[in-house]
């Protein structure tokens, strides 16, 4: 079993083949929470989003959750905001939030996430605990 004590990070990239393929449907001009991100610059929940976003979240519970619900918000403002995030049906702000706004996919198989590991080694194909969906909001009048 593993050792759930060990320190865990949020910082996670989403691999380049998945995030490319996303991009070429969606035209991004905006990520809220980039990568190794100087909250000092600005705060991803604070500040207004881009016209289509692209948002792999910290999957820290706290942090996943104010970014959905931030998602939600730009996307009532009519703003497209495409999420990497881990999948969790059980869950309240899944079944109020993401079930009645987005398009759902599934993906096939776990995405392999390159970043620090817990014991402080650069990874190029972690695995998540969970499998992963890309959870889209948009207006259904506009889809592509």
């Amino acid at each position: 079993m593993k050792n759930r004590n060990l320190g865990n990070n949020d910082d996670w990239k989403t691999p380049d083949s998945l995030y490319e393929q996303l991009a070429a449907e969606f035209k991004f001009n905006f990520d809220p929470c980039p990568l190794k991100h100087d909250l000092t610059q600005w705060d991803g929940l604070k500040i207004e989003w881009g016209g289509c976003n692209f948002v792999n979240p910290p999957y820290s519970r706290k942090l996943k959750e104010a970014f959905i619900l931030k998602a939600f918000e730009e996307f009532k403002k009519g703003k497209i905001i495409v999420m990497l995030l881990p999948v969790s049906t059980s869950t309240k702000i899944f079944h109020e939030i993401i079930l009645p706004n987005c398009e759902i996919r599934f993906l096939r198989g776990r995405v392999k996430f390159e970043g620090i590991n817990t014991y402080g080694e650069k990874v190029f194909n972690k695995c998540g605990m969970h499998d992963s969906m890309i959870c889209i909001f948009k207006d259904k009048q506009n889809a592509n």
